[in-house]
């Protein structure tokens, strides 16, 4: 396969809204794909989310759009380099309006928490040491 990026697209409903909690993270958008209608959430070099107010996502789907606040339409999960940057990252979020859908859990050689934003989308972030990772899980 010759995958190279990821563009996980999210409705969202009020455009200066969630830009102003994912900057709040630390994140940017991509300018050049950024306009009232979506912006580019740039994750990492090859990992975007992009975020679009509902009327326009809803030109992308005949289906509804699912409320992520009363039902879990996906998980985004990102990995960390450390259990700190996990918490950090999920109380930058909580600072900036999130909530924490579950407590921190632990499991030894994978550590995780996230949080859901403004919309409810539920955002996963992990650290593993993977040298102590089962065999098979």
């Amino acid at each position: 396969m010759g995958f190279k990026q990821i563009f996980v697209n999210l409705p969202i409903k009020d455009m200066a809204r969630s830009q102003a909690f994912f900057r709040a993270l630390g994140l940017d958008f991509n300018p050049q794909f950024t306009n009232e209608q979506g912006a580019c959430l740039v994750i990492t070099e090859d990992i975007y989310a992009m975020l679009l107010v509902e009327p326009f996502f809803q030109g992308f789907t005949k289906l509804p759009i699912a409320d992520a606040k009363k039902a879990t339409e996906v998980l985004i999960a990102l990995s960390c380099d450390s259990r700190a940057e996990v918490d950090e990252l999920a109380a930058k979020a909580v600072a900036a309006g999130a909530t924490t859908p579950n407590a921190p859990q632990d499991h030894g050689f994978m550590y995780q928490h996230g949080f859901a934003d403004l919309d409810g989308h539920q955002w996963e972030l992990c650290w593993m040491d993977m040298s102590a990772a089962p065999a098979q899980m």
